[in-house]
């Protein structure tokens, strides 16, 4: 009996330790991705690296212990290692993105549910301003009057094209909010377990130097990070401060392509009416405040006599606002084909 129950440890042990040496094993997991049509990304700066397949994603980090699944979920496995410059992952590990990406795909995909437009200044706060004279008239171009003419068409735009979305103006009248009020409109936006909201601020620039000209559009600092996952997400505070870091990359990224659609889109309508002063980082309060993607868009210089006549003509705001439009429409088509994926080659 005795001899039976050793044997049966023996067993056991041998059982154990062959499947914890299994669940161990080192693949790598650039061979391993491309064997199963898996598309592989990695950005060095974050040292983050990305896992897509079907239009569904996974976001990892090396030792990290968790993978994030569609920016939604969090998944607990083996953490992957990187060993004489290779990405090594275990078989567990594996398993568990096979398993993901071989599940059907939801019919419900993540979608852009809310586009926040804020014309930057409003009410006591005219922003910048100049006086030119303009067809033999002295005209006051006021940045507050420009950012929500342009915000207004925008919203036309917008709500034409998508109804079953929320366009939501910070201020549909020359009244003044503060910059806390706009974020919390834009915070407040309640959307379901599949949609996402961007947020797009409108701006006129100014400058000293009267030959300054051209518009361009700024997105958050990459070095800087927000809070942007709630404290409910986990209990765990690293690996909320984790989930935190890669949501922001994701932003990030997501900022990023808005700025380059919303620059091709007013470049393909302006002309040579002015220039792109091209995509910028900065930390915007009303940028850095929004928990989501952001942008801030500077139409042009006011301060510029040809740029203000341009500024102060309906025709031309409507070229512009219909440039923005083009940009996010881009973006929202993009990232609802690709379920929410933001990631390039």
């Amino acid at each position: 009996m005795l001899k039976k129950k050793y044997f049966l440890v023996l067993a056991v042990l041998f059982f154990f330790f062959t499947n914890a040496a299994a669940s161990t094993a080192s693949k790598n997991l650039l061979d391993e991705a491309k064997k199963n049509g898996i598309s592989f990304y990695w950005d060095s700066l974050s040292n983050t690296g990305i896992l897509e397949k079907n239009g569904q994603h996974i976001t990892f980090r090396p030792d990290q212990n968790f993978v994030l699944l569609n920016s939604l979920k969090v998944s607990y496995v083996d953490p992957p290692v990187i060993t004489n410059g290779v990405l090594e992952v275990t078989d567990s590990f594996l398993n568990e993105i096979d398993g993901f990406f071989d599940q059907k795909v939801s019919d419900e995909n993540l979608k852009i549910g809310a586009i926040i437009i804020d014309p930057g200044h409003g009410g006591k706060d005219p922003g910048a301003s100049m006086v030119h004279k303009i067809n033999g008239k002295n005209v006051t171009v006021r940045e507050k009057d420009v950012n929500l003419a342009v915000g207004n068409m925008l919203c036309s735009m917008l709500s034409k094209a998508y109804p079953d979305k929320r366009i939501i103006m910070t201020r549909t009248t020359d009244v003044f909010l503060t910059l806390q009020e706009r974020t919390e409109i834009a915070n407040s936006v309640k959307l379901k377990d599949n949609e996402a909201v961007i947020y797009i601020s409108i701006h006129v620039n100014a400058s000293l130097d009267k030959k300054a000209k051209g518009y361009e559009v700024w997105y958050l600092t990459p070095g800087y990070r927000r809070t942007v996952v709630d404290k409910n997400v986990n209990d765990n505070p690293q690996v909320r401060n984790l989930l935190n870091s890669m949501m922001e990359e994701e932003y990030t990224t997501e900022s990023i392509l808005i700025a380059k659609f919303i620059m091709d889109g007013m470049a393909a309508q302006v002309g040579t009416k002015t220039q792109s002063r091209g995509i910028k980082a900065e930390e915007w309060f009303v940028v850095k405040n929004s928990k989501m993607p952001s942008v801030l868009i500077e139409l042009g210089f006011l301060t510029n006599y040809e740029e203000a006549c341009c500024l102060n003509d309906k025709a031309y705001l409507q070229k512009s606002a219909l440039g923005i439009y083009n940009g996010i429409s881009a973006f929202v088509t993009h990232f609802e084909l690709s379920r929410g994926f933001t990631g390039t080659k």
